[in-house]
């Protein structure tokens, strides 16, 4: 395995390689270690995320694998193997929590179910062309103009609500917090301190709401509305 502090592109794929070898050997923990090296390095993205979460289920760590797919999820990926080892990781969850759509208002299901990264290209495409027709149409003769407002009008068209789109998707970015239970065993309690009183037990793969943080805990809500103080090194932010 390459151990320099950056990869060049051929050295990242020869590592994905080598990684996705070793899985297929079923050497797992040489497959994880190939795949974090790359994170690590900044080699990342959704195919890195989906492979780590995948070894990470062979290797029963169902906190690590439930994170490393719904990272890939939030980077772009939607392939059908990805929403199947998402459900395989759900399905193995200890808790299942009631009321579990609750918390996901309409607009944070819109900016989950819409690629961020697409909707941004899209917005600057619209808006750039909308402006450079409109550009365009002040040096064009009065019979030849008609083409270039209609391109342009559309163009603008689209640029608002792709940039609304977009606006949704830096604002749940900014201020909602997604997170994976990683411990076997997570004990929530009403205040940020060991002696307070337990309010209740999570287990590991069960996504959380980060809401606020003071010294080593971190309070949570879980899916159904349920608050509480855990340690902070317990969960892991998606």
């Amino acid at each position: 395995m390459l151990s320099q502090g950056y990869y060049t592109p051929e050295e990242a794929q020869a590592l994905f390689t080598q990684a996705n070898e070793a899985y297929a050997r079923e050497e797992y923990k040489t497959a994880q270690e190939g795949y974090e090296k790359l994170l690590s390095h900044g080699q990342g993205g959704p195919d890195v995320q989906y492979n780590l979460g995948t070894t990470y289920l062979a290797l029963g760590d169902l906190g690590r694998a439930t994170l490393a797919l719904e990272r890939a999820w939030k980077e772009g990926g939607r392939a059908p193997d990805l929403e199947a080892n998402l459900a395989l990781a759900r399905a193995r969850q200890v808790d299942k929590v009631e009321g579990a759509t609750l918390e996901e208002d309409f607009l944070t299901r819109v900016v989950k179910a819409t690629p961020g990264v697409v909707i941004g290209w899209v917005f600057l495409g619209a808006w750039v062309a909308g402006f450079g027709l409109l550009l365009l149409f002040r040096y064009l003769t009065p019979g030849k103009r008609t083409w270039a407002a209609v391109l342009a009008g559309v163009a603008l068209t689209v640029s608002g609500p792709a940039g609304a789109l977009l606006a949704a998707h830096v604002w749940i970015h900014q201020s909602v917090h997604e997170a994976v239970v990683l411990s076997p065993t997570l004990v929530a309690r009403e205040f940020p301190r060991g002696e307070a009183k337990v309010l209740f037990e999570v287990h590991a793969g069960l996504k959380v709401r980060l809401l606020e943080e003071t010294g080593r805990y971190v309070r949570i809500r879980l899916p159904n509305g349920l608050e509480g103080w855990t340690e902070r090194e317990g969960v892991a932010e998606i």
